[in-house]
């Protein structure tokens, strides 16, 4: 009785416009498989789509009308994925000439030494808002005083999952970026319950 008392507080398996997406793109993962193998390379497709789901995610994080700070920071996390999805750059501006899919690496080019410090000082400077500001004390309440959406996490989860899976042991890469594409997509679905939706749909009453 105490695990159904806290699932029915600090849950909610109510389904959002944004969960419906996010069920669209768990969907249609299977059949993508079956897709040109182009279309999962980089600056190709689904990248793109990665791309234009992680913008919106950063406009509406850094358009929150609450809990500023904590968006803020939300935004440039997401601004890392952005990065880290096109390598910094590496792979819109340096592909190798006459090669498909294949980019020059950084110790290849010109100053490129200067790509991976610049970024992990960004990523340092990203912690360091976060732990500044004391965010982690907002984080505990979005976890501890809210009705988590679970279906979106779920679906969240799972796409980091088959993503990761698809990159590190299967080495499929529609599968890895269809899997990548469901994480942003449920991620930015959460972002948006967060900061959009009435209070008496999350908070805890």
């Amino acid at each position: 009785m105490k695990i159904k008392n806290f699932i029915n507080k600090h849950c909610t398996f109510q389904i959002h416009f944004v969960t419906v997406i996010s069920i669209i793109a768990t969907l249609l993962i299977y059949p993508s498989l079956f897709l040109p193998e182009q279309l999962g390379y980089e600056n190709s497709l689904f990248e793109n789509i990665q791309l234009i789901v992680l913008l919106i995610g950063f406009i509406i994080s850094i358009k929150a009308k609450n809990n500023k700070k904590f968006f803020n920071f939300v935004a440039m996390v997401l601004i890392i994925l952005f990065l880290r999805e096109i390598n910094c750059g590496r792979t819109i501006f340096f592909p190798i000439p006459g090669e498909i899919n294949s980019f020059y690496k950084w110790q290849d080019l010109k100053y490129g030494y200067l790509a991976h410090p610049i970024f992990g000082l960004y990523m340092i400077f990203t912690a360091f808002y976060f732990l500044k500001n004391k965010l982690y004390l907002r984080l505990r309440d979005f976890i501890t005083k809210t009705r988590l959406p679970v279906c979106d996490i779920i679906m969240m989860l799972l796409g980091m999952s088959i993503g990761l899976a698809a990159e590190k042991h299967i080495g499929n890469v529609l599968l890895e970026e269809t899997g990548e594409l469901l994480f942003y997509t449920a991620l930015v679905g959460i972002i948006y319950l967060y900061t959009n939706c009435p209070k008496h749909i999350l908070i805890t009453r």
